[in-house]
């Protein structure tokens, strides 16, 4: 019966992950990651108090039935008796397959959910918005500490750690999907008024400083792009900006939370960032969707701290800190 019930666990989570990989849906690996370690839990409690006190029993009872036919047979003359009850013993106190594969992994699932809530999450960079300082295929560390802890699921602060600071690069629930994850620069925090015309950034009505640099070449277009140091906070990071692609803004196309903090020309937009809240941008400009088309980031929909590229299987160069 419970094997049964198990194997029918088992072939729902089959299907939830097939469902994922294939597109039906989105998946929620924060919130399976719960579930995984609550039901292991139930097994491990289960077989800590219930199953395998119930298989030492039954050991200890055969081995009290082996020693009690034993001694009869001594009483008889008998002193040689056939049987392997050492064998039969193992066998009884080995756990079923069920049990193997669920309160077995019960430590290491809990550990992974720990460590993923608490301290570290790993990212994968799915497209080029945060070029040049985050390829395609940049496997990331997470600080999910680093603001403040939060409880995992429902991502509530319980205690606060560092403030955002303008520059950060940071892993946030997209406003209109909390379901995805999406990684961009911190431009603009509470009560900043955050200006991006004709490809300029201002903050507060200073204009964010900038260098030239030498052109990036993208490996994957196979092109050069002008590329410039900017500086927000105390931190320097790269961008690409390429006039010849200046986005068009006109009149603002959607409506979102608080949109009327913003103003749109055809030139670009100016937004007074509201309490709670924040202005992301990525660092390739002219190829990001970001809070100057779908709006601000609350404090709630905040993941983590990117701060380390620890893999790139196309390029091991990548490896190491970056702001």
């Amino acid at each position: 019966m419970i094997s049964s019930f198990t194997a029918g666990l088992f072939g729902l989570l089959i299907v939830y992950l097939g469902g994922w990989f294939l597109g039906f849906w989105t998946g929620n690996f924060s919130l399976l990651l719960f579930v995984l370690t609550v039901v292991t839990l139930a097994y491990w409690l289960a077989e800590k108090f219930r199953f395998r006190p119930a298989r030492e029993a039954a050991a200890q009872a055969l081995l009290a039935q082996d020693a009690t036919r034993r001694a009869d047979l001594a009483r008889m003359g008998i002193e040689k008796v056939d049987g392997d009850v050492e064998t039969a013993r193992q066998k009884l106190l080995m756990q079923p397959w069920w049990l193997d594969w669920t309160a077995g992994l019960f430590p290491v699932i809990l550990i992974v959910f720990l460590l993923r809530s608490f301290l570290f999450e790993p990212f994968k960079i799915p497209s080029g918005s945060m070029i040049p300082t985050l390829l395609v295929g940049d496997l990331i560390l997470v600080s999910k500490f680093h603001y403040g802890v939060r409880l995992p699921v429902i991502n509530k602060k319980i205690i606060d750690n560092n403030p955002v600071q303008r520059g950060d690069v940071m892993v946030f629930r997209y406003p209109v999907d909390p379901r995805q994850d999406y990684i961009k620069r911190v431009v603009g925090i509470p009560g900043d008024e955050v200006a991006y015309i004709n490809q300029k950034l201002s903050v507060n009505g200073q204009p964010v400083e900038l260098k030239t640099l030498p052109e990036f070449y993208d490996e994957d277009s196979l092109r050069y792009a002008p590329q410039f140091s900017e500086k927000l906070g105390k931190l320097e990071h790269r961008i690409l900006v390429e006039p010849q692609r200046q986005a068009y803004y006109g009149p603002d196309p959607k409506r979102f939370p608080m949109a009327e903090n913003c103003r749109y020309t055809p030139e670009g937009v100016t937004c007074k960032v509201p309490a709670g809240h924040y202005f992301m941008m990525g660092d390739n400009r002219d190829n990001s969707q970001d809070s100057r088309f779908w709006g601000f980031v609350p404090d709630e929909n905040i993941v983590g701290k990117a701060f380390f590229v620890w893999m790139n299987f196309g390029n091991l160069g990548r490896i190491g800190a970056f702001h």
